[in-house]
């Protein structure tokens, strides 16, 4: 991507989570700005790719047990980066396709992406939505989503690889639940979130030497298994429970899969009583 034409609110001398993420997958929708983050948390963590590739599988599989097992219909991505092949909405739609699908991201990038690129089957609809997720109260009174999805009915709530860039002052337990507390019961949240637990001991010393050095900018905060299970206070998860993305019903052997160590994510899926 050059720096030509480039929408309006766009800075391509600062690295975006949604661009450094594209960057990861092998997409070409970043600047080097996005690349030089990329390649520097990848110095920190080899198998941030991987990463990445079993963050999008668990998506993947996630969206099939809400369609086909759960029957949502209504699914509510927040955060959805630039879109990819087997996104929400073509795994829903690809099962059901009467679902409805509203994504949620802040990126002029994305944004321009997501008005070329997500389509619908004719059964059911998709749209974007510019907004962030610092905002939830915003997010569940945009009129756009309003026209989309009717908030009686349940809703999946998507908060793929996104809350982690939440710090503390932002008060992401609170905004999760104002999320939460505006869908109706039988609803679904699904989540993945960074975490430290699973690095070996030499790579978390190794961050935070490169981190105290000035060497390594964080703009995302990773959680233990016990804080992020404080998302889901009150909620019904879902087995397996809170595990390695890896292990969310992947039915790929174990002895076929990443390593833990190579899959610093944690994932979730819990049902709203």
């Amino acid at each position: 991507m050059t720096s030509e034409n480039l929408p309006q609110g766009i800075d391509p001398t600062k690295a975006h989570p949604a661009r450094r993420y594209n960057y990861w997958l092998g997409g070409k929708d970043n600047f080097a700005a996005d690349r030089e983050s990329g390649d520097a948390i990848g110095r920190v963590y080899p198998a941030i790719r991987t990463t990445a590739l079993e963050n999008r599988y668990f998506l993947q599989r996630a969206v099939r047990f809400l369609a086909a097992e759960a029957n949502i219909r209504q699914f509510l991505d927040i955060g959805t980066g630039i879109p990819t092949a087997d996104n929400t909405h073509e795994v829903a739609q690809s099962i059901a396709p009467d679902s409805r699908i509203v994504y949620v991201d802040n990126d002029p990038i994305v944004l321009t992406h997501a008005r070329a690129l997500l389509t619908s089957t004719p059964q059911g609809a998709t749209s974007y939505i510019d907004a962030d997720l610092r905002d939830p109260d915003g997010i569940l009174a945009d009129e756009g989503l309003r026209k989309m999805l009717d908030l009686n009915k349940p809703v999946a709530l998507m908060l793929i690889a996104i809350v982690h860039f939440l710090f503390d002052e932002h008060k992401p337990y609170e905004i999760v639940r104002k999320l939460v507390d505006g869908l109706p019961s039988g609803s679904y949240v699904v989540m993945t979130h960074g975490t430290g637990d699973l690095n070996s001991p030499e790579a978390r010393e190794y961050a935070m030497r490169e981190i105290a050095a000035g060497r390594l900018k964080m703009d995302a905060m990773p959680r233990t298994k016990d804080e992020i299970a404080q998302f889901f206070t009150g909620l019904e998860i879902v087995e397996p429970g809170i595990v390695p993305v890896t292990a969310w019903r992947n039915p790929t052997p174990e002895e076929d899969r990443p390593p833990l160590i190579d899959t610093a994510m944690y994932g979730v899926v819990a049902r709203i009583p």
